[in-house]
């Protein structure tokens, strides 16, 4: 089977069952080569089960197609080869440093010329002037750096990163998003599930998933558009008794506090209008129309899939 050109990956009815639960229900996932696709949705949506099913860890129960060109059932072992997977919590030896672990995954891959391409990660990650200290007494921020290299050590074409910057500090997040986008531009595929919208719009496509259903993929820009949400920005004094009053009202999807704004959005404009027009004649409060962001955009699709049954 071959991938369709110029995907990197190419997979549809991806199905994966545990105990008689479904974790992943018949996604269709194309992700472009060289692209950032951003896989977003709630804890236990099967995120990190695709990912798995992707890079060959798991064997679907259902479904078909490719990454890199290669079946997904069929040629796994070829698939690992090419992957990089950068798993959700810290997985080298934190006794060792951090040359001394490149070190050893290199020997793990039984690659020639190991020293040179340990030695290039060290580099590229800048990993150097820490190359000594152990892994254990690095921050987070630098232990996501190592977790990167040590991906990274046998030039993959794809990475897949599950959650890589949960509990890394702003800055840390910062500088690992331009290395993110430095390989891209390098030619590198990546796939990030991630819970940050602000990482969410630095993705070139994303796609949502709850309780293992697909339940939109795009551009931020397309994922925005098709919402169809209708929201309004409200300033002012006591927002905490407008929420109240607003919660519950037809036409209101939902009420979102931040920080001293509220967002308050609804699937039908005019109905949401019609909603708010009493309050929206209250001085205390300055409303203006806004569009809505993915934040929005995302907790409505969680509370569509919640109410399902």
């Amino acid at each position: 089977m071959n991938g369709e050109a110029g995907l990197a990956i190419d997979v549809r009815g991806l199905t994966k069952s545990f105990s008689g639960r479904r974790v992943v229900d018949g996604i269709d996932l194309s992700v472009r080569e060289s692209d950032i696709f951003g896989f977003l949705g709630p804890n236990g949506s099967g995120k990190t089960t695709s990912i798995r099913m992707l890079c060959g860890l798991l064997t679907p129960d259902a479904g078909e197609g490719t990454c890199l060109g290669l079946d997904i059932i069929r040629r796994t072992d070829e698939i690992k080869r090419q992957v990089g997977y950068m798993t959700q919590g810290f997985s080298l030896y934190a006794d060792l440093s951090i040359r001394e672990n490149l070190d050893f995954i290199a020997r793990m891959y039984g690659m020639p010329e190991r020293r040179r391409a340990v030695a290039g990660a060290i580099d590229r990650l800048g990993l150097g002037a820490r190359r000594d200290q152990l892994a254990g007494t690095l921050s987070g921020g630098w232990k996501q750096r190592l977790a990167l290299a040590a991906c990274m050590l046998h030039e993959p074409k794809l990475l897949l990163l599950d959650e890589p910057t949960a509990g890394v500090d702003p800055k840390a997040r910062r500088d690992f998003w331009a290395e993110i986008h430095t390989l891209a531009g390098a030619g590198i595929t990546v796939l990030v599930s991630t819970h940050y919208m602000d990482e969410a719009e630095r993705c070139h496509q994303l796609a949502y998933i709850a309780s293992g259903r697909l339940l939109t993929t795009g551009t931020p820009a397309e994922v925005l558009a098709r919402s169809g949400l209708a929201t309004w920005r409200v300033e002012g004094d006591d927002l905490y008794a407008l929420a109240e009053q607003l919660r519950g009202l037809p036409g209101v999807a939902q009420v979102v506090p931040f920080g001293n704004l509220l967002h308050v959005s609804g699937e039908d404009a005019d109905a949401l209008a019609a909603a708010t027009a009493g309050l929206r004649a209250d001085p205390r409060w300055r409303w203006s129309p806004s569009e809505p962001g993915l934040e929005d955009v995302f907790i409505q699709l969680m509370g569509a899939a919640t109410d399902k049954p």
